[in-house]
């Protein structure tokens, strides 16, 4: 990636850049051959090349997202501590009364496993919105065709792609957010979106949602459909305001950000060895 490469080294000889922070997967086609650089793995970590997983420079720190991720890191690997992902609790928050419906926001693909949330929502007798872009891939395409749409029907329909106010819109109104995903996340924006609009979550555990979600009391992990449905019915009975605090308590954008930038600091020093760095 000569053009970013570039780019990178032109920012560095105009201002004082302290620290370079990457999120690419890519990254390692356009790292800077010193100074202090973050990186910030945000996929799976068996997508980016091991040895730069395992790399020796002091000044280039990599971490994860989230605790569950950090734990897949190969043997060898040197990252540095988690800094988990955060959201605007304030932003997201908004009175409003409760409908009975459940929702599921994600992209449509097959590892996302839409085709069980509409399942379960139908054995639990219950309506579900679902919120998503269907990106052009054959894949992505087919799967929406052949075990999506056939599913649909009034009580479960899908709603497309939105913005943020329709989003905070069904999060502050629905009584529980379904994530069927079939993947290892390594995070769940979409899960500490809901928890921090009072909403409970159903979800299969895999990845890192048990980090996020509190079986019993922000909502429930489930293992296949009839328990997904179960749980759906369940989730009208827990307590909003415990999944409000929860979020606030763990996944506020200021937590974040302060993780952030004391990363920033340590790195712009590198007079010793910090204790954010760990070994994966």
């Amino acid at each position: 990636m000569p053009i970013k490469r570039d780019a990178i080294a032109a920012a560095r000889a105009r201002w004082p850049i302290d620290v370079v922070h990457l999120h690419g997967i890519d990254f390692d086609a356009y790292l800077p051959d010193d100074g202090p650089t973050l990186v910030t793995l945000h996929l799976p970590l068996g997508w980016y090349p091991p040895e730069m997983l395992a790399t020796s420079r002091e000044d280039l720190w990599l971490h994860a997202v989230s605790q569950a991720q950090h734990r897949t890191a190969p043997a060898g690997s040197r990252l540095a501590r988690p800094i988990p992902n955060g959201v605007d609790v304030d932003a997201l928050n908004e009175l409003r009364s409760r409908r009975d419906f459940a929702l599921l926001l994600s992209r449509i693909c097959p590892e996302k496993g839409i085709h069980l949330a509409i399942e379960a929502a139908k054995r639990a007798g219950v309506c579900l919105a679902i919120a998503g872009q269907v990106y052009p891939y054959e894949t992505h395409l087919r799967y929406f065709a052949d075990e999506v749409r056939p599913r649909l029907d009034r009580q479960r329909r899908f709603l497309g792609p939105l913005g943020f106010w329709a989003k905070r819109r069904l999060l502050n109104t629905a009584r529980c957010l379904v994530i069927p995903s079939l993947a290892p996340e390594t995070s769940s924006l979409a899960a500490m979106e809901a928890l921090a609009c009072g909403t409970p979550v159903v979800a299969f555990p895999n990845g890192a949602l048990p980090d996020v979600v509190q079986h019993g009391r922000t909502g429930f992990l489930v293992n296949d459909v009839e328990e997904m449905a179960k749980a759906i019915v369940a989730s009208g009975a827990l307590n909003h305001e415990a999944c409000r605090a929860e979020a606030g308590r763990r996944f506020s954008l200021e937590r974040m950000i302060t993780s952030y930038m004391d990363a920033y600091e340590a790195l712009a020093k590198l007079g010793t060895r910090h204790p954010l760095l760990g070994t994966g």
